[in-house]
């Protein structure tokens, strides 16, 4: 089986390929456009770590890893639709998981059209390459994001999702929409995950945990938004990853309401409030957080929930890792790699 992986470079994408390596019977190729919207030594640094070297990059073709025999990686923007059809031509993918955007709810504010060319017009020129190339199932990433500021918890994918809250959240809901659209008109099988709240080893440097670990170990104040009155459902990695790589083979049910499309939670189910989720890093750490609180940002909302009953249908699988241990990894590997 091939299959696609686009954003390698990226959080998701990085562990994704670390897993699906490990399968003989997987050929994997990555792609990343490697843009700067946070620091590139670190997605250097995570190709790095699945044996994709800097210097060859550069040369504009596929690099085979030098740690999995399975596992090439090549430089592209989803938005370069030309070399991203020549890609699809040459390689016959079997499938494909979209984990490439641009992530950020409280950046998309600011910066609204990186996030339509690469989560719209990415999106869509991901889309017409599947359709036109006979992929078996396309798998991609959405957010809890699209719930909003919904009040009904846990989230349920069958709750409305009009109203999203931020331009990021909408960029989301119209990726589902679309897939929908594709879904239906040529039956091309689909499977959208709201991922809730992703942290661990290798995460984003623009998210929470991160930006609390490093002000935390500096000595800094940390931005505590609403006062420390919201809740997340934190869901580790490690769990994230799992509940993707069981869905692989997992396709819509072409006698469903909604044949060749669905969607999934992928959450912990266990919200945790943020001043509980800051003493946990704190006692990780071993030092006290100066905390600087301030009001809810715009686009931001109070709490994310997820109901997984469908995922632990479809696959037999929880996430379940506690926010201790989940925690706990984090802390060592953010010790070892800053």
């Amino acid at each position: 089986m091939k299959i696609l992986i686009t954003g390698t470079a990226g959080f998701i994408g990085f562990h994704l390929v670390e897993k699906l390596a490990k399968q003989d019977d997987i050929e994997i190729v990555g792609i990343d456009n490697i843009n700067d919207y946070y620091d590139v030594n670190l997605k250097y640094a995570r190709l790095k770590t699945s044996g994709i070297d800097k210097e060859k990059i550069a040369c504009g073709s596929l690099v085979e890893s030098s740690i999995h025999n399975n596992y090439s990686f090549l430089k592209l923007d989803l938005a370069d639709y030309q070399s991203l059809q020549d890609l699809f031509k040459t390689q016959k993918f079997d499938i494909v998981i979209n984990l490439a955007a641009q992530a950020g709810v409280r950046y998309s504010i600011e910066n609204p059209h990186s996030y339509v060319q690469s989560n719209i017009v990415g999106f869509t020129n991901i889309l017409e390459c599947c359709r036109y190339n006979n992929i078996k199932h396309l798998i991609y990433a959405s957010s809890s994001s699209v719930y909003g500021m919904n009040n009904d918890v846990p989230f349920s994918e069958n709750d409305n999702v009009d109203y999203p809250v931020s331009f990021y959240a909408a960029t989301k809901k119209s990726n589902e929409l679309m897939a929908h659209t594709y879904s239906h008109i040529f039956h091309l099988p689909t499977t959208g995950l709201r991922f809730f709240t992703v942290y661990g080893p290798w995460g984003r440097p623009d998210m929470a945990p991160m930006l609390f670990a490093k002000a935390i170990s500096e000595g800094k104040a940390i931005k505590v938004f609403n006062h420390g009155d919201m809740q997340r459902d934190f869901t580790f990695i490690d769990d994230i990853i799992a509940g993707v790589a069981g869905l692989i083979d997992k396709l819509p049910d072409e006698k469903s309401e909604h044949p060749f499309y669905q969607i999934f939670n992928i959450g912990n189910s266990s919200p945790v409030k943020l001043m509980d989720f800051i003493s946990t890093l704190e006692n990780a750490i071993g030092e006290k957080a100066i905390l600087d609180m301030q009001p809810i940002p715009p686009g931001d909302v109070t709490i994310t929930y997820a109901d997984t009953t469908k995922l632990e249908k479809c696959i037999n699988y929880k996430p379940n890792t506690t926010i201790e241990e989940g925690v706990s990894s984090f802390i060592e590997w953010y010790n070892s790699f800053y």
